[in-house]
């Protein structure tokens, strides 16, 4: 475990839910019945081998398919739970939030479910595919120059301007409590699992495996799987403290975000260790899974793998669960094309 919290950190309060909930205190509970309120929007994904990556790392690999996902994205769960977790009131102007592009889709498509309307702010870098998924589910788009503080600044306004409930892309307990889901599915399908590796930016997805994992299943350790080219959460992780990093440039475009208080406590109370790897090493291994997998991976979804590769000491001999986080790619731009 990490050295604590700096005492000006105070993780953020939620009241969308039944009772109002601050990151250490969500419970299973909270898990369960996200997955009641958000099961008639989603997929449970499915899992998928490899003998050749098992007999290449000489441990079993179980990747959690959420490119099948709704949206293409994991991040469908969080969003869903958030907007349909919402009382009528909070929606009368609709919701609101900012992100590269995965919560953005998702979070526009939870909203055109609800019928209400969705503002979003993303980077004008953001891949064109992940843009017109969000037009495409009806999201209004204002673009941001590609910086967290950009994006921050540029929410701001659009929010005085709307009035609309803003769902956070991961510092929300709603939406971690949304991403524990795809945990819970994965520890019903694999026995035996004792290691989960996962991405992780602004760390949603890695809080809300902890939130399962801490509960459901403690024996298992979670790593956290991060691009060198922007590794604050690494950094953040060893000096025990938050360290935000405004705008690194990665290929791991869903990787570039900053931690923030609700999405720390889960990193420096339960990750096991964050491992980076470089952009070689990811563009290899989403080629690797594209050929040997058969699937479409983005390439912050190929983070884990890189960091499983690199570090075969750490996880030869152990049943390990990989969190394909997305699919949503610009086939345009493939990272090997020239």
């Amino acid at each position: 475990m990490n050295a604590p919290v700096e005492e000006n950190l105070k993780p953020v309060k939620c009241v969308g839910m039944e009772t109002v909930v601050i990151a250490p205190d969500l419970t299973i509970e909270h898990v369960l019945q996200a997955r009641e309120r958000i099961n008639p929007y989603i997929h449970n994904t499915p899992i998928l081998t490899s003998t050749y990556l098992n007999e290449q790392i000489g441990a079993e690999l179980f990747f959690k398919c959420e490119n099948f996902q709704k949206a293409g994205a994991f991040k469908v769960r969080g969003a869903c739970n958030s907007v349909f977790g919402l009382t009528d009131e909070d929606t009368v102007y609709g919701v609101a939030t900012h992100s590269s592009g995965n919560h953005a889709l998702s979070l526009s498509y939870a909203a055109g479910r609800r019928g209400i309307p969705c503002h979003v702010v993303m980077p004008k870098t953001a891949p064109q595919a992940k843009k017109d998924a969000v037009l495409g589910y009806g999201g209004l788009i204002t673009e941001c120059e590609p910086s967290t503080s950009s994006r921050e600044a540029v929410f701001a306004e659009i929010q005085e301007k709307t009035g609309a409930e803003f769902v956070h892309p991961y510092n929300d307990p709603r939406v971690i409590a949304g991403q524990a889901t795809c945990s819970a599915e994965m520890l019903e399908s694999v026995e035996g699992l004792d290691t989960i590796v996962a991405p992780i930016g602004g760390g949603g997805m890695i809080s809300g495996t902890c939130l399962t994992v801490s509960n459901q299943a403690p024996q298992i350790e979670v790593f956290a799987a991060e691009p060198l080219q922007a590794d604050d959460a690494a950094r953040s992780f060893r000096s025990g403290r938050i360290i935000a990093d405004d705008a690194p440039v990665t290929i791991a475009d869903g990787l570039k975000v900053p931690l923030k208080e609700n999405t720390w406590h889960f990193v420096s109370h339960y990750v096991a260790d964050v491992l980076t790897a470089t952009e070689e090493e990811i563009i290899d291994a989403m080629r690797l899974t594209w050929q040997r997998l058969k699937i479409v991976m983005e390439p912050s979804c190929a983070v884990p793998l890189a960091v499983i590769l690199k570090n075969q000491d750490v996880f030869r001999g152990r049943r390990i669960g990989v969190v394909v986080t997305g699919g949503n790619v610009d086939l345009d731009r493939l990272p090997w094309m020239k």
